[in-house]
Order: C-alpha cells, then sequence, then structure tokens
C-alpha cells in the first residue's frame, strides 16, 4: 500500500513539472505564431533533386 502513496505523489511532481513547464512556454512567448500555421501549406516545397548513382556518361543522368 505504501508503494501506491510513493507513486502516486512521484506521478504528481512529473505533473506539476509538465504544467510548470507548458506556462513558462507559454510566458515567453512559444505559441504566439499565429501566422505561419495557416499559410504553411501555400508554401512551395524544394523539388527533389535527381542523384545520378551511375558514371557521369548515363543518359539518364540530369544533373552532372
Amino acid at each position: 500500500m505504501s508503494v501506491i502513496i510513493i507513486l502516486l505523489g512521484a506521478s504528481l511532481l512529473v505533473a506539476l513539472f509538465f504544467l510548470a513547464a507548458f506556462i513558462w512556454s507559454v510566458k515567453n512567448g512559444q505559441f504566439e505564431d499565429s501566422f505561419s500555421p495557416a499559410h504553411r501549406i501555400l508554401f512551395e516545397n524544394k523539388p527533389a533533386v535527381h542523384i545520378c548513382k551511375k558514371s557521369c556518361n548515363n543518359k539518364n543522368c540530369k544533373n552532372q
């Protein structure tokens, strides 16, 4: 029975630590970026680069 009380106390300490870390991050402005998440889908990704594994004499090699 005493093990349950020890584990309950330890879990409450861990929960309070994470709550304090969350409150600290909110106060320091970690969650203030309200512009970019709405427009992030509109940003273009860089195209994938084709890497030629064979020699440069390969006709299918476009980037070398």
